[in-house]
Formats: C-alpha cells, structure tokens, sequence
C-alpha cells in the first residue's frame, strides 16, 4: 500500500490541474504583456485566475499579486515593509516559530539595523499572548506571525493580534493555512499563501497586500503585477494555482472533514497501540496536522523505514531538512532532547483513507517495537 503523508511539504496536483496547465502550454502559450489575440487570451485567464485567488481570501483582485511561492512572498513583505517603514520606527516582531523564510529575513533586517523581538510558546506551540502585548509599542512598524504552524498544526490568533497591533501593520505566512482555515477577515494587512500546499504546481504562489498599504517593488524592469513584480508571468502556473484555489475553496468542508477523520483515526490507534509517545500538536490544531513523539527511536531511523513500506512522512518542515540541528519549532516548545530525536510529521490531504491510516498504525508500531528493542536510541 502506499501511504502520503507528507502533504505539508507538497501536495500531489490536482488532475483538473495538470489539465489546464497541459492546455495552457500547448495552446495559450502567448506572453500576457502582448497585444495580439493570443497575448489578450492569457492575459484574460490570468485575471480570471487572481480573480478566484483574490475571493478566497474575501480581497479585491487589485490586492493579489502572484509571486514564485511562499518564500518570496514572505521576503517581498517583510523586506518591503520594513525598508518602506523604516521612518516611523525599527522594531519588529515576529515568533519564535515561524518559517526558515521568515526567520532567515528578519536576521537580515537585524544585520540592517532592524531591532527584532522573537516570541515565544508553550510546549503545544500556542503563542505567548501577554509577552506580544508588551512588546508592541510606538516603534513597532511590523508583526509577522503566521497562521497555522507547519510542524505542529498549531494554529495562531492572527484575528486577535489585528486587535492588537496598534499602527504596526501585520503580515501573516499562510502557507500552511490556506485551504485548511477560513482566512477570509483576519484583519491582516499582508497574506503570503502558496500554490503546491494546496494541490496546485510548485513555483507559484502570492502575496496579498491590503489596499493602501506602501510596498516597494521586489523585482523591477517590465512592469509586470502592476509594478510589483516585474518579469514575463508564468502563466501555466498562475492558472493551476487558481485552478487549485478554485476546487479547495468549493469543497473546502469535505476536504477539512476528511483530513479531521483520517488525522484522529492515525492518532487514537497510535495512542492505543503504542506505549511512551509525546502528542506535540493541539487537541485543537489545523486538520492537516500531527506530530508525534516516539520516545526512545529516532525519528530519521524511523522515517527510512516507513518508507521502505512506501509510507511517506517527514521530521519536520521539509524547508528545514537540508540543515543539520534540532526542529527550531520543537526546541522552542520546551522538548527534550530525546523527544525532539523521535519527533516524526504526518501531514494529511483530503484523500488519505481509515485504512491507509490503519495501514500506518500497524507499521509504525512495528518499526517502533523493533527500535526500541534493540535499543536504537543512544
């Protein structure tokens, strides 16, 4: 049987997506910028695709602007932001939870001069609430906090921290929760969101930036995205990720029903079947969502060997993979060193079934028993 459970990392694309996509680089292969029929065709399906992206968020078409994915989505509003805001203060703050894509810009703001305030969590990944409020004040220009955690599931008060934020403006990463939340008026000022989290192509994404908010263009010289982003649109993409955005959001409560279920069967039988684990994610995390500890097994040992039963699931943000160290996320939440070593992600889509699930169970705790007897953890 095979069994993917790496959906966090990516998503398989959706058939009608690859479809459209086909369709488009076959035959509407014109450049958008063009003034013949076949540039006006492409132009005209890449408006009806922001058009679908700019309604599940509740924006305006005006406000989506599409980018290469979350990455640049992130680094475009906290770059811009803050070079635009610089005058009016220099203080941001961000998680100590957030994305590589996050935490990587905001070391180069603070190499910059940028004074960055790091919030921590609790061992569930919630955010200090009481430590945000004190660290917001006059010359706070940006909070970036994003909206559902990729390692846990945990899924942050980005509607409450609006309340909050006084005349900071508040960026959010969405990667993760786009098409697994309701992120229609969360008060956010910039939305990043990307196209292959949700069962579109890789290499698109977008970045939603509310309508009177100053943001510098990232990338200059044709003009393209009304200034924002210049360079020939990709256009296959942009009409997968709406292609994509078009179907999440239409069976966007039978596709979160059905995550719920495959996730709660996975975690019941693991408690049930298997002694000494650690839950690291909420009771009442995104759907998408599990992280688990199994004490005394490494989680990488653990992760090979589900696959040789073609079972696919990570130790983590598959962002962070390449980089030698402990989960940033794990390590903030207070985990132990062995708990961290044996911390393993399984990250859910719409078509994952009980009896995959059922599937995983039984090879996990298999895999686990072995470990453990042979005393794997050292």
């Amino acid at each position: 049987m095979f069994v993917y459970l790496d959906n966090s990392a990516t998503t398989r694309q959706y058939d009608e997506v690859t479809e459209v996509m086909k369709t488009s680089m076959e035959d509407g292969y014109g450049n958008p910028s063009s003034l013949h029929a076949l540039g006006l065709a492409s132009e005209k399906q890449m408006r009806a695709s922001r058009r679908i992206v700019a309604r599940t968020l509740g924006a305006a078409e005006e406000e989506v602007f599409f980018t290469s994915g979350g990455t640049e989505s992130d680094n475009t509003a906290l770059f811009g932001i803050a070079h635009a805001r610089r005058r009016a203060g220099k203080k941001i703050i961000t998680t100590k939870v957030e994305h590589p894509a996050v935490l990587e810009s905001c070391k180069v703001l603070e190499a910059e001069g940028f004074q960055v305030e790091y919030i921590g969590v609790d061992d569930k990944c919630c955010l200090d609430m009481e430590a945000l409020r004190a660290a917001i004040d006059d010359e706070t220009i940006l909070i970036s906090v994003m909206g559902v955690n990729n390692e846990t599931g945990t899924i942050m008060p980005v509607s409450e921290i609006a309340k909050l934020k006084g005349n900071a403006l508040l960026h959010t990463d969405a990667v993760q929760a786009y098409g697994k939340i309701n992120l229609k008026r969360t008060g956010a000022d910039l939305i990043s969101i990307s196209g292959h989290k949700i069962h579109g192509p890789k290499g698109i994404g977008a970045l939603y930036v509310k309508k009177g908010v100053r943001l510098p263009a990232y990338l200059v010289g044709g003009g393209q995205e009304r200034h924002m982003r210049s360079g020939t649109e990709n256009v296959p993409a942009i009409l997968g990720f709406g292609m994509a955005a078009d179907l999440a959001e239409k069976n966007f409560e039978k596709r979160c029903a059905a995550m719920g279920t495959a996730r709660a069967h996975l975690l019941a039988g693991l408690r049930d079947q298997i002694s000494d684990i650690r839950v690291n994610s909420p009771a009442d995390g995104a759907a998408s969502v599990l992280n688990v500890s199994f004490l005394g097994t490494r989680g990488e040992v653990l992760l090979h060997t589900l696959e040789q039963e073609q079972i696919y699931v990570s130790t983590g943000s598959a962002c962070a993979s390449n980089k030698k160290g402990r989960s940033h996320v794990l390590s903030a939440m207070g985990l132990s060193d062995q708990e961290i070593e044996g911390a393993i992600r399984f990250s859910f889509s719409e078509f994952n079934t009980i009896e995959e699930m059922d599937y995983v169970i039984d090879k996990v705790k298999n895999a686990v028993t072995r470990f453990r007897r042979l005393g794997s953890f050292r």
